[in-house]
Order: structure tokens, then sequence, then C-alpha cells
């Protein structure tokens, strides 16, 4: 299936539970995605309040291995509007939970040179919030250029047969 039209279908899904489902598009015209597994990520009860709102940024967000965990880092979740005193650090680090041997295996493939754990996207599975993380590698600006005309040739194309 591919990727655009994955995304939608993803989105109508979302719309069917109530739940925003977040995409980080930015990742995927950036890097190129080596694998992707779900993880599952510690939240406050404000934080998972302001999620199911919205606003959400996962554009800038990274993940780090520290003392043998997986951190997402640079992740924005803004603060709730009636959470008062109990509202976090909306930039704060936020823990990632995975089995030990899939942080240890993502670790050791991330330590490589030139790649990066980056996060793709951000939904809820039965009430759960998840975050779809990917073992990426940076493209070339050429790579990125390449992208971008394919991308205008398709568009092209769908808007000569319309």
């Amino acid at each position: 299936m591919k990727s655009k039209q994955k995304r939608t279908q993803l989105k109508e899904e979302a719309k069917k539970n109530r739940a925003p489902a977040v995409d980080n598009r930015r990742a995927r015209f950036e890097y190129h995605i080596l694998e992707s597994m779900e993880a599952g990520i510690v939240l406050t009860g404000t934080e998972i309040k302001s999620v199911r709102e919205g606003g959400v940024s996962i554009n800038e967000a990274y993940a780090r291995m520290r003392d043998g965990e997986l951190w997402l880092l640079g992740m924005h979740i803004p603060p709730y509007k009636q959470g008062s005193f109990s509202n976090v650090d909306p930039n704060r680090p936020r823990k990632l939970l995975l089995h030990k041997e899939q942080i240890e295996r993502l670790g050791g493939r991330a330590a490589e040179k030139g790649l990066t754990i980056v996060p793709l996207r951000m939904y809820f599975t039965r009430g759960r919030a998840k975050v779809e993380i990917g073992l990426a590698r940076g493209k070339k600006v050429w790579d990125k250029r390449e992208a971008t005309a394919k991308r205008d040739v398709q568009r092209e194309i769908a808007r000569h047969i319309r």
C-alpha cells in the first residue's frame, strides 16, 4: 500500500476512535527509514488529556539511550488548559516502553555512524498512547530533491487524470 493511502487510512481510523493520530511527515522526508517498531510512552494524566485534544508536535523529536532506557527528547505536548498545578514541562524527556532486547538492539544500531531513532507517528491503541519509532539514516540534499521531483510528477499526473 502506498504511504499516502496508508496515512489517509490511518487518519480515518483515528477519527473513528475519536483519538488523534499525529504523523511526522518531516521525518519521512529527511530520513531513509530502515526499520520501525511500536513503543509505549510514559505520560502523566494531564499530558494524555492534552494529547487527546491535539496540538502535539513530534517533528523535532528524537530518541536517545540513557542508562539502558530509551528516552524521547524534543517532543512538545502543550499544557492542558484545565490542568493548573498538575501540568508538567511541555518539552520534558519521555520514557519509551520496549522489551529489553529491542532496546539493546536499537541502541546498538543507533550507535552506528549516521543512524538515529526518530518518532514516525503517535496514536492510541485500546486507550494507550503508542509511538511508532524508526531507525533512520539522514538523506543527502540530492535525495530530498529527487523525492520532491517525484512527488511533483505524481501531482501533475493526478491533475491531468482528473
